[in-house]
């Protein structure tokens, strides 16, 4: 593993224990070249995973760019990291297991906003702002009024 703060190629691993979520290895790592110390974090992945983006872009899936974006969804609410970590794990086992290796982004949006919705309503809004780009405020209007009881889903 490579230093980030001086590029050396020779880092030593000083502790390796589960992370919180018990999907991925929290390794404390030093290098010996510059004295610095860092955090890695290793998880499994099935497959390389290739979204398809509405205008046919094709990129790399990057776990992290997920986890920004529902995180952003979630800033100030009452809802523990540990949670949130658990869904965005519990949301790329999904993907990785669907059996295909590119993924159109509309169905990332759909499994993310699902899991939201089961968290959090607040946050369920505010990522569907963006996913749905709302332009006005009848948008939300509209789509708040879809969440009231009488029209929600059976589970």
């Amino acid at each position: 593993m490579r230093c980030p703060f001086c590029g050396n190629v020779d880092t030593q691993v000083k502790d390796s224990r589960p992370a919180e979520d018990h999907v991925a290895i929290r390794r404390r790592r030093f290098c010996p070249a510059c004295g610095g110390r860092f955090t890695t974090y290793e998880r499994v992945q099935l497959r390389d995973l290739v979204v398809i983006k509405s205008n046919g872009r094709r990129e790399d899936f990057d776990r992290d760019k997920l986890e920004r974006s529902i995180r952003i969804s979630m800033q100030k609410r009452p809802v523990e990291p540990e949670r949130i970590d658990q869904m965005i794990s519990g949301i790329v086992r999904r993907l990785e297991s669907m059996g295909e290796t590119d993924i159109p982004s509309k169905t990332i949006g759909e499994i993310v906003m699902e899991a939201l919705a089961r968290i959090d309503t607040v946050a369920y809004v505010r990522f569907a702002s963006v996913y749905k780009n709302f332009q006005a405020a009848d948008d939300f209007d509209k789509f708040v009024s879809e969440l009231r009881p009488d029209h929600l889903p059976e589970e």
